[in-house]
This record gives structure tokens, C-alpha cells and sequence, in this order.
């Protein structure tokens, strides 16, 4: 028996996602700097407007590295993982594929623990 091909649009979404995976270190990185800005500005008491805008820079940061993260995850597991579940599902088990599902995950968890306690409030204004 021979393995089944993958269908020309699991090699497309292949390529795609080994193309963002490979700038998870340059988004990683982004992120972190990010994070730096929100917090000065959170020690400095810096105006709510520039904190929110730091905030959404970071949300935007977090959410670039996490899909980098899982492209990352895709791009290891490979073109077959696309169409079959079960080739994806016994990837899914091997170290390396574990190993970058954790990462994915924890960029996860920041960003939506970020979007709940993180972005400060837009504060009222009726006269708008």
C-alpha cells in the first residue's frame, strides 16, 4: 500500500504556514517589547488613552505569536496532518509537536487572560 498524497491545497496551506512559522521568533520578540511598553507606561501612570493604546498594541502582539505558535505546530505535524485526521492525531503525540502545542497554548492563555484584566476600560462620555 502506499501512502496517500496530500491534495494540493494541504501543500498550500503547508507552505503558508511554514512561512509564518518561520517568523515566530521575530513576533515572540515583538511581543515581548510590547509588553515591556504597556507596563512603563502602567508604572509611569501614563494617561488611560496612551495605557489602552499600549494594551491593544500588546493584544495585537500576543494574537501575531500565538497563530505563529500554531502555524509552527501545523508546519511540524506536515502536509498530511491537513487531510488526515488520523496521521494529524499520532503527530499530535510526538514531543516535538507537544512541545509547540504548549507554547501555542500558553500565547493563548496570556493574551485572553490580557483581554480580561489587561485593556483598561474606555472611560463614559455622554456628552459624545
Amino acid at each position: 500500500m502506499r501512502r496517500p498524497k496530500p491534495s494540493g491545497e494541504a501543500e498550500q496551506q503547508h507552505k503558508a504556514d511554514v512561512e509564518l512559522a518561520g517568523r515566530r521568533g521575530d513576533l515572540l520578540r515583538a511581543a515581548r517589547e510590547a509588553e515591556s511598553r504597556f507596563r512603563q507606561a502602567q508604572d509611569r501612570n501614563a494617561p488611560d488613552a496612551e495605557v489602552r493604546r499600549l494594551a491593544e498594541d500588546l493584544d495585537a502582539a500576543l494574537t501575531a505569536a500565538m497563530r505563529a505558535a500554531y502555524a509552527a505546530q501545523r508546519a511540524e505535524i506536515g502536509p498530511r496532518g491537513y487531510d488526515d485526521r488520523i496521521f494529524r492525531r499520532k503527530k499530535m503525540a510526538t514531543p516535538a509537536v507537544r512541545a509547540l502545542t504548549a507554547e501555542a497554548e500558553h500565547l493563548l492563555t496570556l493574551r485572553e487572560t490580557h483581554r480580561l484584566t489587561g485593556i483598561p476600560a474606555v472611560p463614559f462620555d455622554p456628552a459624545r
